[in-house]
């Protein structure tokens, strides 16, 4: 197959460097020094047992100049993901797939705004990753997962299609989800109260999971998450948090969420699309989230410096 990832970095870069390592041909849209990494020296994926490179690699921030493809994986931040959809037009074919991979739960409606419900399925994936300089991604931890789906759950041709090009992945579990609202849900419970306690503690998952005062609240936020998703008639098990909190448990104790890192780094984050969207999502539905207010009104004002915003 033919793909494009857009938003090669720790996340997208880790995927398409596996579709391209099975033979499948992609190319990378990227920008900055990463892309000139990518063009000169290939891509490079540093694993917790070994190393591989994707070289040559063909890469560029020109997404006009590739043409129609066959999928487009989405890999930019949530924030991101209205400016990319405008700009991948020339990648959308009639049967072209845009597969977003981010966190939070809006990645889809906000494409659909811009594309159109045509070429949209769901995605949601799971891996710990850095860029860890530029043309070099490192995985760090958890088991390299994809999920995704049409959003009616329907399994059609195209989604096949795609699921045996995965299989073809090295490094990768892939799966059809068989209601994807709920597989992006059901990771949105877990990134969602990983990244607001790593945030608002400056700790590893390790520490924060097993003080009980903080473990307490970690519980708390995913129940606060898990009531939000079943107002919304998300068909999520009612499991849902222990399973969530016995996944949590199994990731190196050093690990951190990506958001996390960009708020104690004074970046950008995706703050407003995960504990802030629990808290709208719940004033929607009429629910109190109170540790995810607590979450992000306390570190809305970090974010808020991180992108220049004047304080009222």
């Amino acid at each position: 197959m033919r793909f494009a990832v857009f938003g090669a970095g720790a996340v997208g870069g880790y995927f398409g460097a596996r579709l391209a390592q099975a033979g499948h041909d992609v190319t990378f849209i990227a920008r900055g020094d990463h892309l000139n990494a990518i063009q000169t020296r290939g891509l490079r994926v540093v694993t917790p047992e070994y190393e591989f490179q994707v070289n040559p690699a063909r890469a560029t921030d020109d997404p006009a100049r590739v043409g129609p493809v066959d999928t487009v994986i989405l890999g930019v931040k949530a924030w991101q993901v209205e400016t990319a959809a405008r700009a991948m037009g020339s990648l959308i074919g009639p049967e072209t797939m845009v597969l977003p991979l981010q966190n939070g739960v809006d990645a889809v409606p906000r494409l659909t705004n811009v594309l159109g419900p045509g070429p949209v399925i769901g995605g949601v994936c799971r891996i710990v990753s850095t860029l860890d300089g530029p043309g070099v991604i490192r995985h760090l931890g958890a088991d390299p997962f994809v999920a995704f789906g049409e959003l009616e759950n329907q399994t059609t041709p195209r989604i096949q299609r795609l699921y045996s090009a995965w299989g073809e992945a090295s490094g990768v579990t892939a799966q059809i989800a068989g209601d994807i609202h709920a597989a992006i849900w059901q990771k949105f419970i877990m990134i969602a109260s990983w990244s607001g306690l790593g945030a608002i503690t400056r700790s590893p998952i390790g520490i924060f999971r097993s003080l009980p005062e903080t473990r307490s609240m970690l519980v708390a936020a995913l129940k606060e998450i898990l009531s939000v998703a079943q107002a919304n008639h998300i068909g999520l098990p009612d499991d849902s948090v222990s399973a969530t909190l016995a996944f949590m448990d199994s990731i190196p104790a050093a690990s951190t969420a990506s958001m996390q890192r960009d708020i104690m780094a004074g970046r950008p984050s995706e703050l407003a699309d995960q504990n802030g969207a629990v808290v709208r999502l719940g004033e929607q539905a009429g629910l109190a989230t109170p540790v995810n207010t607590f979450i992000y009104h306390s570190l809305l004002p970090l974010e808020m410096q991180a992108r220049d915003q004047q304080f009222a």
